[in-house]
């Protein structure tokens, strides 16, 4: 910390001897060496508090990030999903999508008959919500729609 040599180091203490005398030089080296280790803690609590700093604010920012690609990869997994409607606009993609503009009104379902197979017969909804449909081979079909 201080890169003192052993020579620095006894010239120091040659000052102190002369200074302070040898009757007093074992208590000022004790107050020395306390108000050192002080120092050293201290300096040392400061050096882990920014560590820990740095730390949590390095793992905010990659939570944040993550979050954004979290979130990105979420919508464009919703847009794959369900792709807007060609009436809705392409600039306002947090503007809910109408039931009504999803919906097709004239659906056309196909149906396969329990006796004949090859007889596929078009059963197109006219809004009930249950209906019935006959084939040609007398059967009754009943479909609901939700």
């Amino acid at each position: 910390m201080f890169d003192i040599g052993f020579s620095e180091l006894l010239v120091v203490f040659v000052v102190a001897l002369i200074i302070l005398g040898p009757e007093r030089l074992p208590t000022a080296a004790k107050t020395a060496g306390l108000w050192i280790r002080k120092i050293r803690r201290s300096i040392s609590s400061v050096q882990r508090e920014i560590n820990a700093q740095l730390d949590q604010e390095e793992l905010q920012q990659n939570i944040a990030q993550t979050n954004q690609r979290i979130m990105k990869e979420g919508n464009d997994i919703q847009n794959r999903i369900t792709p807007l409607p060609e009436s809705a606009p392409v600039d306002k993609p947090d503007e809910p999508i109408q039931e009504a503009d999803l919906a097709t009104p004239n659906e056309t379902v196909l149906e396969v008959s329990d006796k004949n197979d090859a007889a596929i017969q078009p059963v197109t909804p006219t809004g009930d919500s249950t209906e019935k449909a006959t084939t040609p081979d007398t059967n009754t079909i009943e479909t609901s729609r939700s």
